[in-house]
């Protein structure tokens, strides 16, 4: 059974990305999901100053150490003025300062929603340019425009062609597991 990781990428405890996310985990066939929460890795805010003062924080070790015992990793990202959330760029420029390899080439689905027509595709379009570049798997990417309208979470994605480029993209993320 294969061991994957999803969180959406924000600090809302009512985050439309985080059940997203689920949605997606709960769709890998054979595998065991553990949902993460972006509000158990608050932070103080990434310094170099604050990196040399005091090291890296323990939760940082933690979220490194999560992504390093799973097989693969779902994200879906917020949109929060054309980029990423603050809770996830923070947790992202902890991270990053341990080694080059911030995902240990794992096989990665990425995605993102909101309420509006675009479906945080600025956002996701930013992380895929970031992620994929050292990353040896084809990462695939959905955006699910308008959420209220498009997704329930008892039924899932409800517009038929969506949930097809969804299966697209979850097909190419579970071949690569």
């Amino acid at each position: 059974m294969k061991k994957i990781i999803a969180f959406g990428a924000s600090s809302s405890i009512h985050s439309i990305n985080k059940k997203l996310a689920t949605y997606a985990a709960s769709s890998v066939p054979n595998a065991k999901a553990t949902i993460l929460d972006l509000n158990d890795y608050e932070m103080p805010i990434f310094s170099v100053d604050r990196q040399n003062k005091d090291g890296f924080p323990q939760l940082a070790h933690d979220f490194k150490d999560l992504l390093m015992s799973v097989d693969g990793i779902i994200i879906s990202f917020a949109e929060h003025n054309s980029s990423y959330s603050a809770a996830f760029k923070n947790i992202f420029d902890w991270i990053s300062r341990f080694k080059v390899d911030i995902w240990y080439s794992k096989p990665m689905l990425l995605m993102a929603t909101n309420d509006g027509d675009r479906g945080a595709k600025t956002v996701l379009e930013q992380a895929h340019n970031r992620i994929a570049r050292k990353n040896p798997y084809k990462i695939p990417i959905f955006s699910l425009p308008n959420f209220q309208k498009n997704f329930c979470e008892n039924k899932g994605i409800l517009d038929s062609q969506l949930e097809s480029q969804f299966q697209k993209a979850l097909a190419v993320f579970v071949e690569q597991l």
